[in-house]
């Protein structure tokens, strides 16, 4: 290997050397010749012949000293830069497709690697760590972990290094008029050992933190807030911050970059789970084996599959289902990657990122047939001279390195300018979704190592799909034909038919995208309109947080800006909520036991609620089907009571009135009052599923949402709720006020994400899809003038012209169509997901693809049909 770098650095004098050492042979030859009595003439021309071609000898010999290869490569690049500096329009147009598909595929790997499979940029090892979850027997979807449980799977589990308790939560730091939420997370004391990440400042949690009620108020903070809300103070550690009214001291400051283990947010601080009641207002859990609430995630052992892990996990399910049947009856535990997550915004964008993901690959197969089209008219233009360097001893593999490497500059040029693009596109699905109550979403990109393998891959594919086809045609030539003949008419049939074909690949993906398009516009159409069970319209939503007081004054100061807020002019009736429906915030969920069911052996009945005030559902509009409203007399003295909503009643009270029953809930019995309509709690997708309110006076609650039906617009109303929260406590702001209907559409996000997605990409793959067609279309009529001539010379009319152009390109479109509408029956199955209330095959969105489809081929064909018309008889029968 050395030395045949040391040839690679003496190449040039050995040339010479070679070309001297060559003659030197000729002359020799020529003497011995003369010497036998040749003349001067015959000689030479005897011992070239006999010597055969010199560049071929010279070539073959450098192919015997090695390093022969890489000299080649750089020639062929140097040449393929020089041919695309002498087409630019050309190579710009090329460049263009390639840059758009290949930056397309480039953004999408970065999503799917920053969002999906690589979240936590600051944690190591992320392909052993798991997410874990709970399971019921006989329902699907996902639960969380209790407290108890998971220190059970702690103490049994062997395979795996560590459990890591996780829960979303937040405070509220209140700016001058308004407050600004601040998410955060309850963890479990080895939550920074466990992800390998170490404090700059401080520690992270001591063992003994996450044990006891509320009684370890330490906070580590991230690197974000201690450099904005505290400007890098190097003396932070043992200074102390008010987190829900609580002073909570400083014991160490989160790296940068580390941003939490929840996809959507980035965490401004961590809690130990000791401090669970401070930040979630519905009641201790840590004793409590029943309230599933916990994230967790667990570390596996090196060497450890997840399926083997799910095998003991289901094994330590079903002893604890045994050992606490009262609460763990047909309840298991799952082992899931991150990129399945239940929890965060992974859940939400998986379906959008693998929808995205065909979509570009998509995009990308139709820029390769548009470049290979271009390469094919390209290549009748270079055909002279394939054809000289053939006939001068060039290899016809040669030939097809050249222009494949050709190819390769193209494609390198566009994966670069992708590559930026996709830089450039890092945070943009983050504007699809919309600050939730008040917090920025966070869904950076990741553009990394395996992100650029995978660009670096793409581009070599790209090459070979739009590259290797026509530099095998190129160089595919008769060589004694092509000779003979003139360039314009080597092959172009055959070409047309590679060229016709590419045409019809463009036009099924982009049939399939458009269907996958118009399905999805349809879906938001529906969920937009739909009726989610109660009024949306002059509905605002607001919320206030009452940490620090005590529960006899935020009593007191509920009741009183309940009151202060039903005079506000314009205001129909205020109702508070502790979790309002589509909100970020989950609902409580428990076990239940109720009276006169019987369960399934496997089954443990549970469902979720929600703590709400007198007129909750009047100010909804959430109509009752039987019995009454909470009221003010159902508050902490009476017996304790319920509304449940229509689902319930049908299926614990089956054929009876549900008003005037009872069930169970956390030791306590509860009479039902009232059955409620169903309505739709977190998303227009979910299935109907038992749920239930009790009084707030019975349930209380410091974190409320405040429900307010006025005629007044939001922004006057967000000041006099301002203004009436300061009357009572000049240190409490509201959050975010917004319509019902922007609560909804938040829910949506994923959902409009596609919908852009799919449009973007789909517009853009029927454009090139048309320029395909039109320039099929054009070469056809170049190529056919004489044909064209001939018939208009004997008597066809420029209408039939016209029909004879139209009909060839159309014909393209209809084949390109029906096996598009073919691909699509089994495309739009995966989309599924994202579709509300709209069949996968819904006839609609297959017959406004074939509209557009067909309109843009008709517009494709027309230019070059009217041209042909235009063919003079006489001219093109001369040519």
């Amino acid at each position: 290997m050395t030395g045949r770098w040391w040839n690679l650095r003496r190449r040039a004098r050995q040339d010479d050397e070679l070309d001297a050492e060559l003659r030197s042979h000729l002359r020799m030859s020529e003497a011995e010749r003369i010497a036998r009595g040749e003349s001067p003439a015959a000689a030479a021309s005897n011992a070239r012949r006999e010597f055969g071609n010199l560049g071929l000898v010279a070539e073959i010999t450098r192919e015997m000293w090695g390093g022969a290869w890489l000299e080649r490569l750089a020639q062929d690049l140097r040449y393929g830069i020089r041919m695309l500096k002498r087409s630019p329009g050309f190579s710009i147009v090329a460049i263009l497709c390639l840059t758009l598909a290949i930056g397309a595929n480039a953004s999408v790997f970065s999503w799917i690697e920053g969002i999906l499979l690589r979240p936590y940029p600051a944690v190591a090892g992320q392909d052993r760590l798991m997410v874990i979850s709970g399971t019921q027997r006989g329902e699907s979807g996902h639960t969380g972990i209790s407290w108890p449980d998971l220190q059970d799977l702690r103490r049994r589990a062997t395979l795996f290094d560590a459990f890591i308790g996780d829960k979303i939560t937040g405070t509220t730091l209140s700016i001058g008029e308004r407050a600004e939420r601040a998410p955060g997370s309850m963890v479990s004391a080895n939550y920074f050992d466990a992800l390998g990440v170490r404090p700059v400042l401080g520690r992270g949690f001591l063992p003994d933190e996450e044990v006891g009620r509320n009684a370890h108020p330490v906070v580590v903070i991230s690197y974000q807030l201690w450099k904005e809300r505290f400007n890098g103070d190097p003396n932070i550690i043992g200074k102390t911050q008010r987190l829900n009214g609580l002073p909570h001291t400083i014991v160490g400051v989160a790296p940068q970059g580390f941003n939490g283990t929840f996809v959507g947010y980035a965490m401004q601080f961590w809690v130990p789970l000791s401090m669970q009641e401070t930040f979630d207002p519905s009641g201790y859990k840590l004793e409590d084996r029943g309230a599933r609430w916990l994230e967790p995630f667990a570390r596996l052992k090196r060497g450890v599959t997840r399926e083997q892990a799910q095998l003991e996990m289901a094994s330590i399910g079903k002893r604890l289902e045994t050992e606490y049947p009262a609460t763990n009856k047909g309840h298991g535990f799952s082992v899931l990657p991150l990129w399945r997550s239940p929890f965060n915004a992974s859940s939400e964008l998986l379906a959008t990122l693998r929808v995205a993901m065909i979509v570009v690959l998509f995009v990308l197969l139709i820029a390769c047939a548009n470049v290979g089209n271009l390469l094919l008219v390209r290549s009748l233009a270079r055909q002279q001279e394939m054809t000289v360097r053939l006939a001068v001893g060039a290899a016809r593999a040669r030939l097809v390195r050249q222009l494949l490497t050709e190819g390769l500059v193209l494609s390198a040029i566009a994966a670069a300018g992708g590559l930026l693009l996709a830089r450039w596109s890092q945070n943009l699905l983050a504007l699809f979704f919309p600050p939730r109550g008040g917090v920025v979403i966070n869904l950076p990109a990741q553009v990394d190592g395996r992100v650029l393998a995978l660009s670096a891959a793409a581009c070599v594919a790209a090459t070979l799909l739009f590259a290797l086809v026509p530099a095998l045609q190129t160089s595919n030539i008769d060589l004694a034909s092509a000779l003979k003949a003139t360039s314009k008419g080597v092959m172009a049939g055959y070409r047309g038919r590679i060229r016709a074909g590419l045409v019809v690949v463009q036009v099924s993906l982009s049939f399939v995208l458009l269907v996958g398009a118009v399905l999805l516009i349809r879906s938001q159409q529906g969920i937009r309109s739909a009726n989610p069970g109660f009024a949306t319209q002059n509905e605002l939503a607001t919320g206030v947080e009452l940490f620090g007081y005590d529960t006899a004054p935020a009593k007191q100061f509920q009741d009183e800006l309940l009151r202060r807020l039903e005079t506000l002019s314009g205001v129909q009736s205020v109702a508070y909520a502790r979790i309002r429906p589509f909100s970020y915030r989950t609902y409580a969920v428990a076990p239940i036991t109720v009276s006169g069911y019987q369960p399934p052996p496997d089954e443990q009945p549970t469902a979720e609620y929600d703590e709400v005030s007198p007129g909750f559902l009047a100010t909804l509009r959430i109509p009752l089907v039987a019995g009454r409203d909470f009221n003010h007399f159902d508050d902490d003295k009476s017996t304790p009571v319920a509304v449940v909503n229509e689902k319930m009643a049908e299926r614990y009270w089956p054929g009876h009135d549900a008003v005037g029953r009872r069930f169970e809930l956390n030791g306590r019995t509860l009479q039902v009052v009232g059955v409620a309509k169903m309505a739709k709690y977190r998303t227009m997708l979910e299935t109907p599923q038992p749920f239930f309110y009790v009084p707030l006076r019975q349930n209380f609650a410091r974190q409320l949402s405040i429900q307010i039906r006025t005629t007044e617009p939001p922004a006057t109303m967000a000041r006099a709720v301002a203004r009436e929260i300061h009357a009572l406590d000049a240190n409490l702001a509201p959050s975010e006020l917004l319509t019902m209907q922007e609560q909804i559409d938040r829910t949506t996000s994923a959902q409009r994400a596609a919908v852009t997605l799919l449009g973007v990409f789909g517009g853009l793959a029927l454009l090139l899809a048309a320029i395909g067609l039109y320039g099929v279309m054009s070469y056809a009529v170049s190529q056919s003038a004489r044909e064209l001539g001939l018939r208009m010379a004997l008597g066809a009319g420029a209408g039939n012209v016209l029909r004879l152009v139209m009909t060839q390109g159309l014909a393209l479109t209809a084949v390109g169509i029906a096996i598009g509408a073919f691909a699509a029956l089994g495309w739009t199955r995966l989309i599924g997901d994202l579709l509300f209330q709209v069949s996968p095959r819904d006839p609609l969105a297959f017959g406004s693809a074939l509209a557009v489809m067909a309109a843009a081929s008709f517009a494709a064909c027309l230019i070059p049909a009217w041209r042909a018309t235009r063919t003079d008889p006489v001219r093109a029968l001369r040519e």
